[in-house]
């Protein structure tokens, strides 16, 4: 990037020919919201992560959009639209399967009646609209807080962002401990953008994760969920892990996993949650799917696998014993994190089928073929091989027996049964 221009009310400006965004990079939907809310008078701009992203050479998933418009003036320009949220509203803006957010610039004022904190500072309100700088102020990051303005394609920076790009530096807009209880949620995307960015969390912003972490445990276990599988699926889990236990975050997420951890653990079963996390990195980063029933399989694996030994006796079997292991831990979990039932169904699965992998001799393989969680559990399994849990010689086998597998024919694996015919009554 050139150098900037700068002026006395703090706005540093990149004229088009001083950065690398290009109108090319912006998804066609993204482009025909912004243009349509210029073109009808209002100020438009990505802001945020799209912007962020797209100075550093990354394609976005997402693209937000800023505005002057209030939600009910883009409601009325866009008819494929909707108004949602009541702490925040935005507008929703659909173009198939696409989804453009459209933000209206907020204010930094606190005493509006459209505003509502609770007795810890905690945003539980925010709907009082500014202008652009307020906007600004308003936001979390200092590089989310950049804007493209599509009106001559320049970028706008309020905060000092451009600054601590180039630092390479992830810096809280105001006093780190205000903006963390308003909404202590900001703790979890810092840790984020530090594993996904390769920043470094700026001192201060460090120093109050570690003085406010237990402002976690008020947020709503639905809304953790959500941040929690961001982190986990956004191609850099392995390292978010490690942030997590860095700054001691990890209490307030899988406690039971963070118990484990300060009783000397077994350097085998450490290695299997970083190896399980670097090939599902390795499997988001290729396109390939991944589950949140995987996710908090491998990090309740020890927990799980620990209590059941602890209940397993001569009269109680292994799968069982794993079965009603996993019923406990997955209970106390989601009073933590709230794990939809489908996949805190899967992971309980995954586990109570490991023990079903010794069984290689009859019909047993071939009937673990079927099951639905077939492919989840062996993955599982092949990573515990790697780091000497299971045998390289079982996993072996598994490899083998599937490869030998001949593939049923479509015609064979949906023949039609002949219709009964009716039977006459005798006369």
């Amino acid at each position: 990037m050139n150098k900037p221009e700068a002026n006395s009310d703090n706005l540093t400006v990149l004229r088009r020919s001083q950065h690398n965004i290009s109108r090319k990079s912006i998804s066609e939907s993204a482009l025909k919201v912004l243009y349509r809310l210029s073109k009808s008078g209002y100020r438009a701009c990505l802001v945020g992560g799209g912007v962020r992203d797209l100075l550093l050479g990354i394609q976005p998933k997402d693209f937000d959009v800023a505005t002057d418009a209030t939600p009910e003036q883009v409601r009325e320009l866009f008819k494929n639209s909707r108004i949602i949220g009541r702490r925040f509203r935005l507008v929703h803006i659909r173009f198939g399967r696409d989804i453009i957010e459209v933000a209206t610039f907020r204010s930094q004022a606190s005493d509006s009646s459209k505003t509502e904190l609770n007795e810890q500072g905690r945003i539980l309100r925010d709907n009082t609209f500014g202008d652009i700088e307020d906007d600004a102020l308003r936001r979390d990051f200092t590089v989310n807080a950049l804007y493209y303005d599509i009106h001559d394609y320049s970028l706008l920076d309020y905060v000092g962002g451009l600054e601590d790009f180039e630092n390479r530096q992830l810096k809280l807009i105001g006093d780190a401990a205000t903006r963390y209880q308003e909404d202590p949620v900001r703790m979890l995307r810092a840790v984020r953008f530090a594993a996904k960015l390769g920043f470094e969390i700026e001192t201060s912003a460090a120093a109050a994760i570690h003085e406010n972490g237990h402002l976690l445990a008020v947020v709503p276990p639905a809304r953790m969920f959500d941040e929690v599988i961001k982190l986990f699926h956004s191609g850099h889990a392995a390292k978010g892990y490690q942030y997590l236990r860095q700054y001691n975050l990890l209490k307030y997420l899988v406690p039971a996993l963070d118990e484990w951890l300060q009783h000397e653990p077994s350097e085998m079963m450490l290695d299997f949650i970083d190896q399980a996390l670097v090939n599902t990195d390795s499997r988001v980063n290729t396109g390939q799917p991944v589950s949140p029933g995987f996710i908090f399989a491998v990090l309740l694996w020890p927990v799980v696998h620990q209590q059941a030994n602890q209940i397993q006796s001569d009269r109680q079997k292994m799968i069982p014993a794993l079965v009603q292991a996993g019923e406990v831990v997955i209970k106390r979990q989601v009073r933590h994190i709230s794990i939809p039932r489908r996949f805190s169904q899967m992971a309980r699965d995954i586990w109570s089928t490991q023990p079903r992998f010794l069984r290689t001799q009859g019909k047993q393989p071939q009937r673990m073929l079927g099951y639905t969680v077939f492919r989840a559990a062996y993955d599982f399994m092949c990573i515990q091989s790697l780091v000497g849990l299971v045998s390289t010689n079982l996993a072996q086998w598994w490899t083998e027996f599937q490869q030998q597998q001949a593939p049923i024919e479509p015609t064979e694996a949906r023949r039609k049964q002949r219709p009964r015919r009716r039977r006459r009554n005798a006369d």
